[in-house]
Formats: C-alpha cells, structure tokens, sequence
C-alpha cells in the first residue's frame, strides 16, 4: 500500500495564521486534479493559512508558475497528474516537473509542497486523490507539508 510511511505531521488548527500559501494546480486529468486543488486550499484555509489559486494547462507548466508565485508567497502546493501512456513522453513529463519544483525551492529558499501525481493508470490516481474510501490524499498531503516545512524553517532561521 502507497500510504505505508507516510509521515505523520501534527499541526493544530491556526498554525498558518500570518503566512500565505499559493496552490497551483495542472488541469489536465480534471477529474483528479480538480480534487488534489480543492483539498489543498481546504487544508489550508482550515490550518489558518491565507491561499491564493491559480490554475496551469499541464504540469510542465508548474514550475515557472511556481516559481513566479515563490516571490511573493511564503510557501506553494503544486497539483498535477501525469499518468503513463505508450511513449515516453511520461518520463520526460515527470523528471521536468520534478527538477523545476525542486529548483524553484532551492532557489527561493521557499517549500514547495509536491502533490503530483506520477501514476501507471487511471485508479492510482483516483486512489491517491482523496476521493472517499481513498488510500492517500495528495492534495491535502502536499499542504501540509508544505506548512510544516514553512514551520521547521521558521524554526531553524530563528535559532539562527
């Protein structure tokens, strides 16, 4: 099961008061990524955090967006399903994202809470999107980790 070791981050209710997440979501694969979007904006708003959301056409387009979005915002949850097909093209897909998100972090010295989805078929991302009796939640996933690592952050500049 994909849920085996997922972390476990406690965060009370109002832990996000006075930061500002964005979510930017892909929407391609609609029906899932128009759940990851949703349950990342709930998470937040329900932890506190100010959201702001933008939609993307694909997730190649993610990390620029993202990276855009790090300079005016403490922390960014990016959602996107890529689901393999025939060709290659879901490796080339994947790796870029992959290697824009982790780039825009590194670069802004900002979180960015990965929720895409690289799946083989259609019920792996139905199973990971958190549609009801789902193994994991991405989107909600990705948002807290997201505001968590804002908080470990936080905590470690402070110690300074």
């Amino acid at each position: 099961m994909a849920a085996d070791g997922l972390a476990t981050l406690t965060l009370r209710p109002g832990a996000g008061d006075g930061f500002r997440i964005a979510v930017i979501s892909a929407s391609w694969n609609a029906e899932i990524t128009d759940r990851l979007h949703d349950h990342s904006v709930r998470t937040l708003k329900d932890l506190g955090v100010a959201v702001d959301d933008w939609r993307v056409a694909g997730c190649v387009e993610l990390p620029v967006v993202v990276a855009e979005a790090l300079k005016t915002h403490d922390a960014v949850v990016a959602n996107g399903c890529v689901i393999r097909g025939d060709t290659a093209h879901f490796d080339y897909v994947c790796q870029s994202v992959t290697d824009g998100l982790t780039r825009a972090s590194l670069d802004s010295g900002r979180p960015v809470g990965n929720g895409v989805l690289t799946v083989e078929n259609q019920q792996q991302a139905v199973d990971r999107s958190g549609v009801e009796g789902a193994v994991e939640d991405k989107g909600a996933d990705a948002a807290r980790a997201a505001l968590h690592t804002l908080l470990v952050l936080r905590d470690i500049r402070a110690r300074g």
